[in-house]
C-alpha cells in the first residue's frame, strides 16, 4: 500500500505523519481517515480550495487534473506548480510526500 508522508503543519499534524492508503483513495479521504482533519469546506465536491495540498514527491503518479480542478486551483492561497486539490488527487501505486499550506482562502473554518 502506498505511503503518504505529511510534512509538519502547526495545526493539522505538528510532528508530521506517515500514513498508508489504498490506491484509488483521494488524498483528502486518506488524511481524514487517519485523523488529520484537513479543511474540506465543500465536502470534497471540487467546489472550493480549502483542501489544497502541495505534492512534494510523487506528483507525476497522480492522475491528470480535470479542468474544474485547474480552474479552482487558480484561487488557492500559496499555489505552486505541484499543487492539487486533495479531494481530486487520487493515490496511485507510488508513495507521496505532501505539504498542507499554512493558510486557505476560507475565512471561517467548518466543523467537519
Amino acid at each position: 500500500m502506498p505511503v503518504i508522508k505529511i510534512l509538519p503543519h502547526p495545526e493539522y499534524c505538528p510532528q508530521g505523519a506517515e500514513i498508508t492508503a489504498p490506491a484509488g483513495t483521494s488524498i483528502c479521504e486518506a488524511l481524514l481517515d487517519n485523523h488529520i482533519n484537513i479543511e474540506h469546506a465543500c465536502d470534497m465536491s471540487a467546489a472550493c480550495t480549502t483542501c489544497h495540498v502541495v505534492v512534494r514527491e510523487g506528483f507525476k503518479s497522480l492522475g491528470e487534473m480535470e479542468e474544474t480542478e485547474e480552474d479552482l486551483l487558480d484561487r488557492a492561497w500559496g499555489l505552486e506548480p505541484n499543487s492539487r486539490l486533495s479531494c481530486q488527487a487520487f493515490v496511485a501505486k507510488s508513495d507521496l510526500v505532501i505539504e498542507i499550506p499554512r493558510y486557505t482562502i476560507n475565512h471561517a473554518k467548518e466543523n467537519h
